[in-house]
């Protein structure tokens, strides 16, 4: 039996939320960001925004070119996360196959529930708008590659796509900007596929659609049309990925849980900094966060890795393997510490600067006559965190 999945974009999510909190920007041309003279970019925008041209990851300073009237809200990263959640938990209330891949988009499988797909989806979106006040996308197919693109099409018309036959209830107030719904029954994946540009495939970024367009490959149906040897010959393994992607079919089972690879945190600079005081107490507070991270997640790291870059942006990273795991931040910003003064030149100007730490795995606590103290100190940094979780990172600080 062909799965049902459902794919779900709270689209300008970080504006839509902005507009919760202030109605006024409603309408508007505004984009959440940083600001012009301090190398902002956009992370969202408003729709009245992008009508003028304006996108996410565009240059601030570019943004108000385009509309000198453009306003401009910083982040509130903590305020999107609990929205988030909020979502999220609607969505787990439906169902325990929920893979969440950003901050504002879902996959889930759904195909266990009883409810008609397009009214449940229905359902859904009023529910994140009457309770939330939130907009939202979403697309249905059998497996997450068509359902993800459904949702992409969807986000070109905004007006709900469902086929005759469908069991669906008429919301007039979903219909239009900013909410769509585009379902494709199982089997019509290669028919609703083909007439789509070749870039909105899977695998296909700009190289890869240049070269496409080279031989003449225009649409995805064009792939689908071209022999898959053919396309192995031109592109590796990637070319059968290419070619069955076309043809509608993917696999992959809904992940609701990832393996934590990699902690990392990083800072991009108002203004390039040449001092060494700055740059340390930088990678100090990276390193606490990276830590506490860890600890968190009751997780320590062997290696740790600098990565630095300087004001033509060209950007190094260098790492060094610890003799044993740690989640400490003391041994972070040591090992962090010595790898910055391996690659920086004195008075060197730096733009971003970030600490990381890999090879996660369980801690590994062996306790014995001689490391007490150390976990005495455990002891003491677990009641620090619960301190800065509860009242914030500043309530009490480590002496110099």
């Amino acid at each position: 039996m062909p799965r049902t999945i459902l794919h779900l974009d709270l689209d300008a999510f970080f504006c839509s939320v902005e507009e919760t909190q202030n109605p006024a920007l409603r309408g508007k041309p505004f984009a959440v960001g940083g600001r012009p003279n301090e190398r902002g970019v956009v992370a969202s925008c408003s729709y009245a925004a992008r009508a003028l041209g304006i996108r996410s990851a565009m240059p601030m300073s570019r943004a108000l070119q385009l509309c000198r009237q453009l306003i401009i809200v910083p982040g509130r990263h903590k305020l999107y996360s609990e929205y988030s959640e909020k979502v999220m938990d609607k969505l787990r209330a439906l169902t325990p196959f929920v893979e969440q891949i950003s901050i504002d988009e879902a996959f889930l499988d759904i195909s266990d529930i009883r409810h008609p797909p397009a009214r449940l989806a229905l359902d859904l979106q009023a529910d994140i708008k009457n309770e939330l006040h939130l907009p939202s996308l979403i697309g249905i197919a059998s497996n997450k590659l068509v359902a993800k693109i459904a949702t992409e099409v969807g986000k070109k018309s905004a007006r709900p796509s469902i086929p005759s036959g469908a069991i669906a209830q008429s919301r007039d107030k979903l219909i239009g900007p900013p909410f769509g719904l585009t379902i494709v029954p199982a089997g019509d994946e290669a028919k609703f596929l083909a007439p789509l540009p070749a870039d909105m495939l899977w695998g296909v970024g700009p190289k890869t659609y240049a070269r496409l367009t080279e031989l003449g490959i225009h649409t995805i149906g064009d792939i689908a049309n071209w022999p898959e040897k053919e396309l192995v010959n031109l592109f590796g393994e990637n070319g059968r990925e290419l070619w069955r992607h076309a043809q509608g079919f993917d696999n992959r089972s809904i992940v609701t849980e990832y393996e934590t690879k990699s902690i990392s945190q990083e800072t991009t600079f108002n203004v390039d900094v040449r001092d060494e005081k700055t740059l340390e107490k930088t990678l100090r507070e990276q390193a606490r966060d990276v830590a506490r991270q860890l600890r968190k997640n009751d997780l320590a790291g062997k290696t740790v890795k600098l990565k630095i870059r300087w004001p033509d942006f060209t950007t190094l990273t260098r790492q060094v393997t610890l003799p044993t795991a740690t989640d400490s931040e003391d041994e972070i910003y040591k090992a962090v510490l010595k790898l910055l003064h391996t690659v920086r030149k004195p008075n060197q100007a730096v733009r971003l600067i970030g600490v990381g730490v890999s090879g996660i795995g369980p801690p590994v606590r062996q306790l014995s006559l001689w490391d007490a103290g150390s976990e005495k100190s455990r002891k003491l940094q677990e009641v620090v965190d619960q301190l800065q979780e509860k009242y914030g990172k500043d309530v009490i600080h480590k002496g110099e």
